[in-house]
Parts: structure tokens; sequence; C-alpha cells
């Protein structure tokens, strides 16, 4: 599996071929799409649609989106950022010092490739990246309804930490966290 990176400065200049790709690779999964919420119709998925939602996940200035394509096909993605991503309204807010950890905001795999191992190594590769950068964990929400990716992440080693209202959607999520 190879992995590109995508930063907040490059999303700008995405090809209109990548967002097309993109498109199909969101569409391929409707029930996440459905749980998630991102997109209105998760049938129909454009790519305008989905420079809308990568603008806003690298909004964050340290955010990255991981493309993972195996024999040149588009087989899982990954939004990261570097640290919580409501660290700036709890500094704003005076709040109790933020979480340190890094986050994963979105894993998906393509839906003809789920069960295929490419979500775990793609995870691991996340993890890795982090670990070698010095950080002590990772954290992540999941959606309550969303029973088959909190069973993806506990499986992984990540345990739950508390609960929280989403911060873009307001359903109710599960908050995970893997040290090492």
């Amino acid at each position: 599996m190879i992995v590109d990176v995508v930063t907040a400065g490059e999303s700008r200049a995405l090809p209109g071929e990548l967002l097309t790709e993109l498109a199909g690779f969101y569409a391929s999964d409707r029930a996440f799409q459905q749980l998630g919420g991102d997109f209105p119709d998760p049938a129909r998925i454009r790519p305008e649609d989905v420079a809308v939602s990568l603008a806003d996940d690298l909004a964050h200035p340290d955010a990255e989106v991981l493309l993972a394509r195996s024999a040149g096909r588009l087989v899982a993605v990954a939004v990261v950022l570097a640290h919580d991503p409501d660290r700036v309204s709890a500094l704003a807010e005076s709040s109790p010092a933020p979480d340190p950890d890094p986050w994963i905001a979105l894993l998906m795999v393509h839906g003809r490739e789920r069960r295929s191992g490419y979500g775990r190594e793609l995870a691991g590769r996340v993890e890795d990246r982090f670990r070698a950068a010095g950080h002590t964990g990772v954290r992540l929400s999941v959606a309550e309804a969303n029973t088959g990716a909190t069973a993806f992440w506990t499986a992984l080693g990540y345990e739950e930490t508390g609960r929280r209202p989403d911060r873009r959607r307001g359903h109710r999520c599960r908050l995970l966290r893997k040290a090492w």
C-alpha cells in the first residue's frame, strides 16, 4: 500500500480527476456516509461536495489527508490532526489545558475493500507517524450509532475515555484513545 499525503496548503490545488475519484470513493459506502451525515445524499456525492468536505477538514493548519492506494486504486482515506479539533475553542475559553494528543478525524475504507486489512494497515501507519513524532497516544471519536467502527477501533486497542456531542453535527460520540 502506498500512502500519499495532502496538506492544508495543497488542498486548493487538488485536480478534478482526484476529486472525481474521491467522490466515487466516498459514495462507495453509503451506510458509513449516512452515519456520519457529512453529505446530504450519500448516493449522489459530487466532486464539488468532496472539495467542500476536504476544505473543512483542511481548515486546521496542521491537518493532513492520507490517500492509501493498492495497485493504483484508492482503497482507504484518513484525515489526521496534530491536536484535538476543539483545542482552539478550549484555549479561547480558558478551559482546562487542552488534550495534547493528535487525532484521527476520519478513517474510511472503500466499500468494496472492507475487511481487506487496508483500514488496519492505514491506522497502523497513522499511529507510527504520531509515535515517531514523539506523541504518547492518539485519539478519535466515533458516532455512538456506528457500532462497527467502535468494534474496529477497540479491536486495535483503543479504549473509551468519554462521550460528547460531535462538534459539527451534534450527534453523540464515543471518545477513544490508544496509548503506547
